[in-house]
């Protein structure tokens, strides 16, 4: 189904593909405004796993809540998605692909979406990507998608679609291009020469808090505006959207809504996977381990906002420097950001799927302290606190969420957990892991933790 919130003016411009609650709140709204001004690039949504967004669009014609939840509450209406295509409707989504008009296919299917092994290469181990080579024309992940989009557009005579990822990795459309190029290679060696050649990535930078849309939400904004929104979104009144100036010809004028287009968005990057997402891990497993729910509570707790503080600016920050950002100001914004009462993001959800996100947001600040010869005691802490997590997690036999789910689960039920969760390689690299330094530091943590209580690291 097509939807016309404009009256019939909205074209589709842009397939992105993991609708999910942050594209919602955040690059759905940068395109709704650009809308009013150019409506040819209108959005499809496509769910690769769950119908249940796409048919929830679908029945109210696009249209959602947005509620920007900080000092002052607001309430936004968008209807930037015309185009709907769950699970079964790949013939719809292929020929959309193939269509000129689409200039952008973007994504947001998380870390764990994209296939990738430790070291950021494309794992053709995983069940997905055996899949999609064995049935390249029915593929079921985004990089099969990407490559089929793109085959068919080479055999069309059309320009590549610009793929751009808007999900926490380092040089995210650089791993993208990589993964792509390789399952390429291995169905034509000529494709993956075309779209190494024609097909650009940027990378971004994505940043707004987005909780999880629930029960609570929804009565807000039924008592708020008078509509009975089933998948309305909130975030707080912060966004940002940072986009490497390498973007062809015919392109969004995403500038022109406040996206930042710079020649190289690592700074940015990095900063945010390290400061912001690195002390969001932090926080979770500590505070899930003493009892907390969510974000502003564990901020509200002065022994751990403490140790969370110097952990960035004496451990993460150092291994960013020297940089273009002003990385103090942007730690003490973040760390305010934190503590809105406004924002119940739930710790548990930051808790999902930690082993894909704990090599970005932690090990790198690791590794970068070891490499300078820096203390790891303090960073190690969040790391033995996942530990403890997971422990705390099998042992009850309750749900983990996370793609090694079952993994996990088996190393972490036992007394030795921390030592058998280190020797997990999709996790921790073999350098890493083998450090005496790290490898004493975390253990030693965990152990500390286990006989003592979170709170006996807090202070140290």
């Amino acid at each position: 189904m097509t939807a016309t919130p404009y009256g019939g003016a909205m074209q589709t411009g842009i397939v992105h593909f993991g609708p999910g609650a942050f594209h919602r709140a955040h690059q759905a709204d940068y395109i709704d405004r650009l809308l009013a001004d150019d409506p040819q690039w209108g959005i499809a949504a496509v769910s690769l796993r769950s119908p249940g967004t796409v048919a929830a669009l679908e029945a109210q014609e696009g249209r959602y809540t947005l509620a920007i939840l900080d000092a002052e509450t607001r309430f936004r209406t968008l209807a930037a998605h015309n185009r709907f295509f769950g699970p079964g409707e790949s013939a719809g989504v292929r020929a959309l692909l193939r269509d000129p008009a689409i200039r952008i296919v973007s994504s947001t299917v998380t870390e764990k979406g994209y296939c990738l092994s430790g070291d950021g290469s494309l794992d053709f181990d995983h069940p997905d990507i055996v899949h999609d080579l064995a049935n390249p024309e029915d593929p079921v992940s985004i990089v099969g998608w990407l490559t089929l989009g793109l085959a068919d557009r080479r055999e069309a005579g059309l320009p590549a679609f610009t793929p751009l990822c808007c999900d926490n990795m380092v040089s995210n459309g650089k791993k993208l291009k990589a993964a792509v190029v390789a399952y390429a290679e291995r169905r034509d060696p000529a494709l993956a020469a075309w779209i190494a050649r024609e097909a650009i990535f940027p990378d971004t930078m994505v940043d707004s808090i987005t909780p999880a849309t629930d029960d609570r939400l929804r009565a807000l904004v039924r008592d708020e505006t008078g509509w009975n929104d089933a998948l309305p979104v909130s975030r707080e009144a912060y966004a940002a959207w940072v986009i490497e100036d390498v973007l062809p010809p015919g392109s969004p004028d995403f500038a022109s809504v406040g996206v930042v287009l710079a020649p190289d968005v690592g700074a940015w990057e990095k900063a945010k996977l390290r400061i912001l997402n690195g002390a969001h891990s932090s926080l979770a497993y500590l505070g899930l381990l003493i009892g907390h729910e969510t974000v502003a509570d564990a901020m509200a707790d002065g022994e751990l906002a403490g140790f969370v503080e110097r952990l960035i600016r004496r451990d993460i920050v150092p291994g960013l420097e020297p940089s273009p950002l002003d990385l103090q100001s942007y730690a003490s914004e973040i760390l305010d950001r934190f503590r809105n009462p406004a924002i119940g993001h739930r710790l548990s959800q930051i808790a999902w799927d930690g082993s894909q996100k704990l090599p970005y947001r932690l090990l790198d600040s690791v590794g970068d302290a070891l490499a300078g010869g820096r203390d790891v005691a303090r960073l190690a802490v969040p790391v033995a606190a996942w530990m403890l997590f997971i422990q705390r997690q099998a042992r009850a036999g309750a749900q983990i969420v996370d793609p090694l789910a079952a993994e996990l689960a088996r190393h972490g039920v036992g007394d030795d957990a921390a030592e058998a969760l280190l020797g997990m390689r999709q996790v921790f690299p073999a350098a890493l892991a083998e450090n005496s330094t790290f490898r004493a530091a975390v253990l030693g943590a965990a152990d500390a933790m286990r006989q003592e209580g979170p709170r006996a690291l807090l202070a140290a």
